[in-house]
Order: structure tokens, then C-alpha cells, then sequence
């Protein structure tokens, strides 16, 4: 079996980006991957403005511990000032562009307005201060955003503060997903005898739109070869990605391996990993005829998850992932790695890599899910994120391990 890393450099070499972009509107541009580099045309902020609401002064014409002076402009955000003149000050309100000749601004609780229209200014500011300089966030000309940043709410927000309208990001991935398994039941029907719910199909489902994919959903395929083989063709067709759940064991009804195997090849499959062992990954051809392995135009990509809905959730995050992310052009596709204290003690060491699902705790360390059970699903929602536990080791309360929050992997 392959070690984790070596299965996940195996699949990230093989996720060429797309290379197809489309032009969207900044305010539909969540979640996109950038295919070109935002470029400031103008310094943000675009002038000196106020940090305050208060008064804007010539420091020279301040004397004493108090300075009386008469208010000569009032200037609220989105109004541009008169020149400042010498002797008097002008009532300023937060982001106001601040006017020339004014080299500071005197926060309101240092002064006192008085009715005769002038203000008592009781502190002696410093050179700029509460002045926004210009340009001090982002000078024109700069690279605010970078080709292959995934675009979230602050970076979007960024590209809009350099009047940005438009944005040249990757198109859309379009992934086919299909469950195997005659057991399974969607949510609604009456469970038979022997039969399960389907949570994976909602685990994927969400998981998918959360990266911004376009989705095929061909459903509960029959434990058959024929039907796997069908699917699979139909699938590849029209889709850069096709992602099963179940099948890929070795048990006599687990079809898919040999499905895949026979429309196309599989590159990778089984890894010392837990939860998810039986993960494949490999290509399936789009015309039935064989092609040339990699060859992108001819083939899709195929990712085989485990059956059980923790292996399935666990893999999906770790490999399926990143690259989807890389195939979007995201070239940082690894999960931040957080040194944090185990608060617990593990019964034993297992042989392969794996991944405790544990949550933070009220005193900063972490406590593990008493049933590390692939199947308990419960502890994906108790959990905070995933503990890395290498090969071969135990995990003793009081060590630092290392913690993969889900807040970063979700999303």
C-alpha cells in the first residue's frame, strides 16, 4: 500500500489545471479561482482621509495645552474640502478626505465645540495622526490578487476596493458523482430489511458545492457490473471528474474497480491510510476506445471512495480536495497543519496513517471521539478537525500533535 503522501503526490501530479477561464461579475466571483492577476489602477485609499471623526488642523497653529480656533469647513465622507486656511480647523468625519494644509486630525473626545462655531482643541497631535495616507493600503499599479487565489469574501472585497467590475477566473469543474450499493435508501423511502440511508450522497453532494462544482448526480447505481460500466461511460462523456463512493473493496459485489478497469485504467488503489483504505484513483476513457494515459481531452478523471461515510468524508478531504482545487489552477493545496495538545491518551498505535477526528477543548488541547468507528458518522459533527497521527505511533496525553481544523477544509 502506498503511504498517504505518496498516494496524494501521486494524484495532485496527475491534476493538470483546466486552463479554460470565463469572465464573471465580481459580485458573482465566490468561491472562483482567479486566472489572472488583479492589478490596482488607482491607490487605496485614493487620498488622505480620516481615521476619526474629529478636526482636522495645521499642528503649527496649536500654541498651548489649549488651543481655541475657529471651524472653517465642515467635510463628511464623499465631499471634497476647501483648502485648510491657516489659523482655523475643519469639522472632519471618519473616511472625509482630508483637506490640504492639514498635516494631523484631533480625535472629537480631545476637543470641545463651542456655540460661537469654534473648538477648543485640548492635545497636540502628532505629524499624520488619524491620517490615512494615500495609497498606504495598495498603490496603484501593484498585484492585489494573484492568478490562482481562490476568491473568498475578503479578496473579493479587495478586488472591488481597486474598482474592479470583472474578474477572469477558471470555469466551473464538472464532476459526476454515483453511490453503489443495494442497501442503500434515500431519506423519505421506507428502509427494507438490511438497507441503510444514504448520508454519503448528502456528505459528497455538499462537500461539491462548497468547491463551486457543477454537479451530474446519477443516484443509487445497482451492484452490477454492467450498470457500474454503463454509468461510468455515460459519465466520463460529458464530465472533467467522476467520483463513486462504495464499490472499490475487494468483496464480490464491489464492481467498480473492475468497471473502471475496464473503461479505462486505474493508476492507484488501496493506501495505508484509516479511515479509507480502499480509495482508487485512475481514468476513464470518453469514447470507448483505449487512449494514452493523461491524455485530458480523451479521458476523466476518476476518484473511487470507500463506502463507509467516515473513510468517504475523511478521503474527499484529503484527496478529492485539493485537487479539485488544483485542477481549478490552486497551486497551495495543503491543509494548514496546527501543533496543538493531545488532551487523551490512544488505546494503541495502528500500522497505517491515521486521522483522529478530535475536538478543542474548554483548556486548549484537544479530546478525541471515544468511537474512531469508520461508520460513526457522529463524530464529523462533534469534531472541530482531524489529528495526523503517523504510522506506528501512539498518541500519549500531553504530546503535540498535529490538528487539520475542518474550518479549513470544508469550504
Amino acid at each position: 500500500m502506498l503511504s498517504t503522501q505518496e498516494a496524494l503526490d501521486a494524484v495532485l501530479a496527475a491534476a493538470r489545471p483546466l486552463g479554460q477561464t470565463e469572465t464573471v461579475d465580481t459580485l458573482a466571483a465566490n468561491g472562483r479561482v482567479l486566472t489572472a492577476d488583479v492589478v490596482a489602477t488607482l491607490d487605496v485609499p485614493p487620498m488622505d482621509t480620516s481615521a476619526m471623526d474629529g478636526y482636522a488642523v495645521r499642528r503649527a497653529d496649536l500654541t498651548g495645552e489649549e488651543t481655541v480656533l475657529p471651524v472653517s469647513q465642515r467635510i463628511p465622507a464623499g465631499h471634497a474640502p476647501e483648502p485648510l486656511a491657516a489659523g482655523t480647523a475643519a469639522r472632519i468625519f471618519t473616511g472625509a478626505p482630508v483637506p490640504a494644509g492639514a498635516d494631523a486630525v484631533v480625535m472629537q473626545e480631545q476637543c470641545e465645540a463651542r456655540e460661537d462655531g469654534s473648538v477648543v482643541i485640548r492635545h497636540a497631535p502628532a505629524d499624520g495622526e488619524f491620517v490615512n495616507r494615500q495609497g498606504a493600503d495598495i498603490r496603484r499599479d501593484s498585484v492585489v490578487l494573484a492568478a490562482g487565489t481562490r476568491l473568498r469574501a475578503p479578496a473579493l472585497g479587495l478586488a472591488a476596493s481597486v474598482g474592479t467590475a470583472k474578474l477572469q477566473v477558471a470555469r466551473r469543474l464538472r464532476v459526476a458523482v454515483f453511490f453503489t450499493g443495494d442497501e442503500l435508501t434515500m431519506p423519505g423511502e421506507t428502509l427494507r430489511a438490511g438497507s441503510i440511508y444514504n448520508s454519503n450522497r448528502f456528505v459528497l453532494r455538499s462537500l461539491l458545492e462548497n468547491l463551486g462544482c457543477q454537479m451530474t448526480d446519477y443516484g443509487i447505481v445497482p451492484d452490477n457490473l454492467a450498470a457500474t460500466r454503463a454509468i461510468l461511460r455515460d459519465a466520463a462523456r460529458g464530465n472533467d471528474l467522476i467520483i463513486t463512493s462504495g464499490g472499490v473493496s475487494v468483496g464480490e459485489e464491489d464492481h467498480v474497480k473492475p468497471a473502471v478497469e475496464a473503461e479505462g485504467r486505474l493508476n492507484l488503489w488501496q493506501i495505508a491510510l484509516k479511515p479509507g483504505k480502499p480509495l482508487a484513483y485512475g481514468e476513464v476513457n470518453r469514447t470507448g476506445a483505449s487512449v494514452a494515459a493523461g491524455d485530458a481531452s480523451q479521458t476523466a478523471h476518476f476518484i473511487g471512495l470507500p463506502g463507509n461515510p467516515v473513510s468517504s468524508f475523511v478521503t474527499f478531504l484529503l484527496f478529492v480536495r485539493p485537487f479539485i482545487l488544483r485542477l481549478q489552477g490552486v497551486q497551495d493545496v495543503t491543509p494548514r497543519r496546527i501543533a496543538m495538545r493531545a488532551d487523551f491518551t490512544q488505546v494503541k498505535a495502528d500500522r497505517r496513517n491515521e486521522f483522529v477526528r478530535a475536538r478543542l477543548n474548554a483548556n486548549g488541547g484537544l479530546d478525541a471521539f471515544p468511537n474512531q468507528s469508520s461508520a460513526v458518522l457522529t463524530s464529523t459533527v462533534w469534531g472541530d478537525g482531524l489529528i495526523d497521527n503517523p504510522p506506528g505511533h501512539r498518541i500519549e496525553a500531553g504530546q503535540t500533535v498535529a490538528f487539520l481544523p475542518f474550518s479549513d477544509l470544508l469550504y
